[in-house]
């Protein structure tokens, strides 16, 4: 003999008042996956199931688990999950400063590609202080984050290092890494540098200066790519470095130094284009034309840098594929984590704009 009826309008009504509060005042309790098994009527195993994507559901029953899972707002436990699972399926990005738009490009594109892994992303922003770098990074380990990705910083403190020994890391951006295990993404800055200059020689230019920045390799890499271009141009007696912070400000600063000079430099070759924007900022104030008698040149390629306004002769990072990239490493880094260290580079391009000209034009 069968049991009595299942009163399904009851049952759906207890699974609905879970998510009310009885006075009307203050936040819903959660809703559990019990209460999503009660609206579906079915098991909280057979939920499970379906949350999971089992395949051994009928369509109609995982169609009715998801339908509920919807109703009720349902948010399957990430941290229950992570512990079944032994994953988290998070990553952690920490980024040495988010006001650079190169970094927020190129996070663009690692997520999208993170996104279609099943990973999600976290963000940090260190902002060059190696005490929020550590804090960052203690949250992400606390959080159990599957992978690092370090965007401008190198793992130099005893917290990254100590990290990376155990946690699947991609570096972007920079070079002098000596960690087994770990990943590396960098622009072929030297490259860059050298299509720079040989475009500003072409205008005819001979006193160009290179506004080198501070606190990364990359920087490093590209102040030799504009000696070596230099030279190979017989203007060695013409080279002048001038150091900045990679900040507009910094090449403001920078750039009223070059320019009290007598003579000045014809053009200036900037470390990134936030440093490009500080250079136009300075010759504006000095009542200089540009490109007629100041020639600018930038690096990232940076969305503002195509503005109207602006129209900045850069040297183009490609951002969007240096995050898929970066993507594809730490992906494959999670799934085998015993690897050799591996190193992708790719290649600049020169974007020419309104910014640079002949001396006079």
């Amino acid at each position: 003999m069968s049991g009595p009826p299942v009163n399904t309008a009851v049952t759906r009504a207890r699974a609905l008042a879970v998510t009310v509060p009885p006075d009307g005042s203050g936040p819903r309790p959660r809703p559990t996956i019990r209460n999503v098994a009660e609206r579906a009527g079915v098991s909280k195993s057979l939920v499970s199931l379906v949350l999971r994507g089992s395949p051994h559901v009928s369509e109609h029953r995982r169609q009715a688990v998801l339908q509920a899972a919807r109703d009720l707002g349902y948010r399957p436990n990430a941290v229950a999950r992570s512990l079944v699972e032994g994953r988290t399926h998070l990553v952690g990005a920490l980024v040495a400063n988010l006001h650079n738009p190169f970094y927020a490009e190129f996070l663009d594109g690692l997520q999208e590609s993170l996104h279609g892994e099943g990973l999600r992303l976290l963000i940090g922003n260190s902002q060059w202080d190696p005490a929020f770098e550590d804090e960052a990074v203690e949250a992400f380990l606390e959080l159990r984050v599957d992978g690092l990705v370090l965007l401008g910083i190198p793992p130099t403190s005893e917290t990254l290092i100590e990290a990376t020994a155990y946690t699947p890391t991609v570096v972007v951006g920079e070079r002098d890494i000596d960690l087994g295990g770990v990943d590396i993404v960098v622009d072929d800055d030297e490259l860059g540098s050298r299509l720079a200059v040989d475009h500003l020689v072409e205008l005819g230019h001979r006193r160009i200066a290179h506004i080198e920045g501070s606190c990364s390799s990359s920087g490093r890499f590209r102040c030799e790519g504009y000696l070596v271009a230099m030279r190979r141009h017989a203007l060695a007696p013409y080279i002048t470095v001038e150091q900045a912070e990679a900040t507009e400000e910094g090449g403001a600063r920078a750039a009223r130094s070059l320019l009290s000079r007598d003579p000045r430099p014809t053009a200036i070759f900037a470390v990134n284009d936030r440093v490009a924007t500080g250079v136009l900022t300075a010759a504006a104030e000095l009542g200089l034309r540009v490109p007629g008698d100041l020639s600018v040149v930038g690096y990232d390629n940076s969305q503002l840098s195509g503005a109207p306004p602006i129209s900045l002769t850069t040297v183009d990072q490609p951002r969007r594929a240096m995050g898929r990239s970066a993507a594809a490493l730490l992906s494959d880094r999670i799934t085998e984590p015993g690897k050799a260290s591996r190193m992708r580079q790719v290649t600049p391009q020169l974007i020419v704009r309104r910014s640079t000209g002949p001396i006079g034009s």
